[in-house]
């Protein structure tokens, strides 16, 4: 997938792949449609970081998910 261009369908598939990797319960706060592509930057670099990542700590997922937070609209 070709994630340099700012498009509602590529947030659309990096916030899917983030909640798949992080198995988030909370799958609610993390709608693709929260999200544009005012940060797309950011977000692209949250998503290149959770996905080369073999695990992730709880802490560390506390962190991520924060930080998608402030990434809403």
């Amino acid at each position: 997938m070709d994630l340099s261009q700012p498009t509602t369908e590529n947030v659309t598939y990096m916030i899917e792949k983030i909640k798949d990797k992080l198995r988030m319960v909370n799958v609610d706060a993390m709608r693709p449609e929260s999200f544009n592509t005012e940060k797309y930057e950011d977000l692209v670099y949250m998503y290149e970081m959770v996905m080369k990542r073999e695990t992730i700590t709880p802490n560390e997922m506390q962190a991520i998910a924060a930080e998608l937070g402030s990434l809403r609209k």
